[in-house]
């Protein structure tokens, strides 16, 4: 091949086009705009731009260099438009996240009477899952059935796919079984489908299922089920996949990389995280995002700014999620300044609108830092209506502040939206009982239960063996409750010798004072550390997962134990991990 494309317009003669193909196609391999550029205008001048094949892979190489808008001008003007050079312009659309203008192409395509074929049903059915519009895609579903293609591999797995991102993962698995082939996307579309919608078992169970019938899976189907046990937290089951992506040489997989991230992460593992983070020679934007999300998490703020600082200068340009990560990290922090500089620089110098998220984190931040008003006017002059989540963030605040004022106006406002989610009901009553207002509090918890809806259940869990360990609070039916009582009182004694007295502030419920010491003392994440210390070896940490916020009261008395006992506890709540140790913990109270 010659060196470079210049030289090369010397040596083809017109009737010549094989080379000025291959050139194409090695442009767009590697993306090399400058040099299509150059072949474009040489096409042009020479007149090859008639030649259909020269056409096509036009349109595929300002495709792959994430130029739709010249495909389009490059298809234009394409006399001869065969069902290639449909095929063509109709995936372009779909991999440039523009799955309307896909769609559109494929109903002009078959108003010109061609036949869609197994190169352009798939393309579709992706723009249908980026759209989540599963009757759209039924409609392309039925189209593949019309024209023989539902028993194609590619289109059946597109297919699985489509169903699967739009949550209809009954019609997903029913394709599934029913395709006469299937190959490795197959089974990891399948995988992730379900976990995506929180099915874990059966993604496991499909994982399985594919080790058993000696498919090679690939770095996809790694990713998809360790976020299955970074969901589930289940980390020793995680590592063991860890292991077998060794075995397979998967682990460089940047794909892989970020699941490994969010898995060692989400299970209290932080320098896990670092470590495959660091081991991952490919980095992609997910990983970054991976990792900044992790130390957020971890209140590791510094970290997470000197990374955003790392990435830039690594020439990865940040997108919205990353500018969410940074702006979380600033909130758990109470770093305001550096939050408002960082949600100016995302729409200043990248040009990112804010989505509601954006805006509720900012709102979070300021009013975690008794910056209510502000949280306010921020909230006001938003350009975009403000949803549950931004309202809520403002009710969190002043739940914090104890102001119950701002805090029944923020509700309001939430009502006003229409049905809400429980956990803003259970908000509104904790900030009313919290200010002493138990008959308000009562009536926030009766408007729930004129919805039939309950309070979610507070529950903590613990990981041992590969065994998941659950507990709620006060019960008594795990197999060593006699144990982990006794251990209790035990530990109970001496916290409250080191000077522990208990907060019974926390037990938002009009009862008198020995049934509150007794209703805060047997919380579910006391339960899950007593499991933990009678059970785990002196120098293990003990990490428990909580699927609601710590109480202040118990923040503090895990403080005590951590004292009492020289251990490490990690306690990850519904928003961030607590690292206790020698009675400090990582979020320094502020969370």
């Amino acid at each position: 091949m010659l060196d470079n494309v210049s030289s090369a317009f010397f040596v083809v003669p017109c009737h010549n086009y094989h080379l000025i193909n291959d050139l194409l196609l090695s442009s767009a391999r590697s993306k090399s705009t400058a040099k299509g550029l150059q072949l474009h205008g040489y096409i042009v001048k020479s007149g090859l731009f008639l030649i259909p094949l020269i056409a096509n892979n036009l349109i595929n190489f300002y495709s792959k260099s994430h130029l739709p808008l010249d495909s389009l001008l490059a298809f234009e003007e394409t006399q001869q438009k065969s069902p290639t050079t449909w095929s063509s312009i109709i995936s372009c659309f779909a991999q440039n996240e523009l799955p309307w203008k896909s769609l559109d192409f494929l109903r002009n395509m078959m108003a010109g009477n061609l036949r869609p074929d197994d190169r352009v049903l798939p393309s579709a059915t992706k723009s249908c899952a980026i759209l989540s519009r599963s009757d759209i895609g039924r409609s392309v579903h039925c189209l593949s059935m019309k024209t023989g293609y539902e028993s194609d591999v590619f289109v059946g797995t597109s297919l699985v796919d489509m169903y699967g991102k739009c949550g209809e993962i009954v019609d997903a698995r029913k394709v599934f079984d029913e395709m006469p082939q299937r190959n490795v996307v197959t089974w990891s579309a399948m995988i992730y489908g379900y976990s995506q919608m929180g099915e874990n078992e059966e993604a496991l169970l499909m994982f399985k299922e594919a080790l058993f019938d000696n498919l090679e899976v690939n770095d996809h189907s790694f990713s998809s089920v360790i976020s299955v046990c970074a969901n589930s937290t289940l980390l020793e089951l995680g590592r063991q996949i860890q292991g077998l992506c060794i075995k397979s040489s998967f682990d460089s997989s940047s794909f892989v990389g970020s699941s490994l991230v969010s898995l060692y992460s989400k299970c209290g593992v932080l320098e896990g995280a670092y470590q495959a983070f660091h081991e991952t020679p490919v980095k992609n934007l997910g990983i970054w995002n991976a990792m900044l999300k992790a130390c957020a998490q971890h209140s590791h703020v510094q970290e997470v700014i000197e990374l955003f600082k790392k990435m830039k200068r690594s020439g990865m340009k940040p997108n919205f999620i990353t500018f969410l990560n940074v702006l979380n990290a600033c909130s758990h922090a109470g770093l305001v300044d550096e939050g408002r500089y960082y949600f100016d620089l995302m729409k200043e110098e990248y040009r990112i609108e804010p989505t509601d998220k954006h805006y509720a984190s900012l709102v979070d931040m300021l009013a975690r830092a008794g910056k209510l008003q502000e949280a306010l006017q921020v909230i006001t002059n938003m350009p975009i209506d403000p949803t549950e989540s931004v309202w809520g963030a403002l009710l969190t605040g002043c739940t914090l502040h104890k102001n119950t004022e701002l805090a029944a106006f923020a509700a309001d406002k939430v009502f006003e939206l229409g049905p809400v989610s429980s956990g803003m009901h259970i908000s509104l009553s904790n900030a009313y009982a919290a200010d002493g207002r138990f008959e308000d509090a009562a009536k926030a918890r009766k408007l729930l239960r004129d919805r039939g809806e309950k309070k979610e259940t507070g529950l903590s869990w613990v990981e041992e063996r590969n065994k998941v360990h659950t507990f709620a609070a006060g019960e008594r039916r795990h197999e060593r409750s006699k144990e982990i009582y006794k251990k209790l009182a035990e530990l109970g004694e001496e916290m409250e010798k080191a000077g522990y007295v208990a907060d019974t502030s926390f037990v938002l419920r009009e009862v008198d004072g020995d049934e509150k010491n007794q209703t805060i003392r047997y919380h579910s994440e006391r339960l899950a550390i007593a499991f933990g210390l009678i059970t785990f070896p002196a120098d293990r940490p003990i990490r428990v997962i909580k699927n609601l916020r710590v109480c202040g009261d118990c923040h503090n008395a895990i403080k005590f134990m951590s004292v009492c006992t020289g251990r490490v506890i990690i306690v990850r709540d519904n928003n961030r991990f607590h690292r206790f140790e020698g009675g400090k913990c990582s979020c320094n109270d502020y969370w």
